[in-house]
């Protein structure tokens, strides 16, 4: 058998290194070639937390992580009611919103993700509504409808055919959750009805008749202080209100309807979550929310929205601008120690009420 060839060693003076430098070449170029991969990785790592910090792809910011390797904590998507339906906790708030815009609003909050929208009869934007929901083309049994009784309907005899109109205008026959939109009962002339205000149980029963038809799925209140929602609930209730929809921002936390919420297994729904029109800007500027905005990298309007939910309440934040609207429906669990603060600033202040139309109405709705 022959013997195996040997591989021919290279000159010494191939490359113009003798044997006694190579050693050192091989260590110098393995050093290099680790401080490059270093410098990327670097470079990486700064680049992704700048995007985080940007409007732009969202996959980057820390709410979105958990579907990546698991570890940061999210924020629930949907709350669960006594039915056992579940709502999403981020909708679409409609209040005015104006014709014209309010269409393009829901066809691009539906394609970012959201499926759950909130409308009601005086807001007068339900056929736009039902138009952008229809050409989305998403199932119906999708997508959360909440609409809302209004005030000069409180009549027993007048709930049905009002729910019967706000069903038409959104092209579905049923509603995942309808409420009383005010504690206040109104003659068709817009005078105060006192007897309906101060008992609003016929009205009541009236909507329970309505989710026993199929008609309405949920049935809540809005803008009821404890007094009036514990004057309602003294009755003989059916079906208990399963939701509050109430104001509640920075300027308005309403710690106490909080708390007595939760104890009460009662859901919360947080309208204004960035204060009224006229506030956002300065609820945006809050030097606490711009501090936890730059710690985890969202925006001030995702800091609002997320300590909301983190309170326990499904939020309604209302925008047609696009990037907004996208913006908003990104939330993140905020860290303990930066929560209670924003908790603690937010409920040292006057409360501050940005809606509250008593005086126009000739009662005192939140007394």
């Amino acid at each position: 058998m022959p013997l195996p060839t040997s591989k021919p060693v290279a000159d010494s003076h191939d490359d113009g290194i003798s044997p006694v430098e190579q050693p050192v070449k091989a260590l110098r170029n393995r050093f290099f070639r680790v401080l490059a991969a270093s410098t990327l990785v670097i470079t990486m790592i700064y680049g992704l937390q700048r995007l985080s910090r940007s409007g732009l792809p969202n996959f980057f910011r820390p709410s979105c992580w958990k579907g990546i390797h698991g570890s940061a904590p999210l924020l629930p998507t949907h709350f669960t009611l006594p039915s056992g339906d579940k709502i999403p906790s981020v909708a679409l708030g409609s209040w005015r919103s104006g014709p014209g815009e309010v269409g393009r609003a829901v066809q691009t909050a539906l394609k970012a993700g959201y499926r759950h929208i909130d409308t009601a009869w005086a807001y007068k934007n339900e056929a736009e509504i039902g138009e952008a929901l229809k050409a989305s083309n998403i199932p119906r049994n999708e997508v959360w409808l909440t609409s809302k009784l209004w005030n000069t309907f409180h009549a027993p005899e007048d709930v049905e055919p009002a729910l019967d109109e706000s069903l038409a205008r959104l092209g579905t026959d049923y509603l995942d959750l309808y409420l009383i939109h005010w504690p206040v009962a109104q003659n068709k002339d817009g005078t105060l009805n006192k007897e309906l205000t101060e008992n609003n149980y016929p009205t009541w029963q009236k909507l329970e008749e309505l989710v026993a038809k199929g008609k309405i799925r949920n049935i809540g209140v809005s803008n009821f202080n404890i007094r009036r929602f514990e004057k309602l609930t003294s009755n003989s209730l059916k079906i208990q209100p399963a939701v509050n929809q109430v104001e509640l921002n920075f300027w308005n936390p309403q710690p106490e309807l909080v708390k007595w919420a939760k104890e009460k297994g009662i859901l919360l729904e947080a309208y204004s979550p960035l204060g009224s029109q006229n506030r956002v800007k300065d609820s945006l500027d809050v030097p606490e929310v711009k501090e936890i905005s730059q710690v985890l990298g969202i925006t001030p309007a995702q800091v609002l929205i997320s300590w909301q939910v983190q309170r326990g309440a499904v939020v309604l934040p209302k925008s047609v601008t696009p990037s907004r609207i996208v913006e908003n429906l990104l939330i993140t669990k905020i860290p303990d120690r930066l929560f209670n603060t924003l908790e603690a600033v937010a409920t040292s202040h006057k409360p501050e009420r940005s809606v509250d139309p008593s005086k126009k109405w000739g009662v005192d709705i939140f007394e």
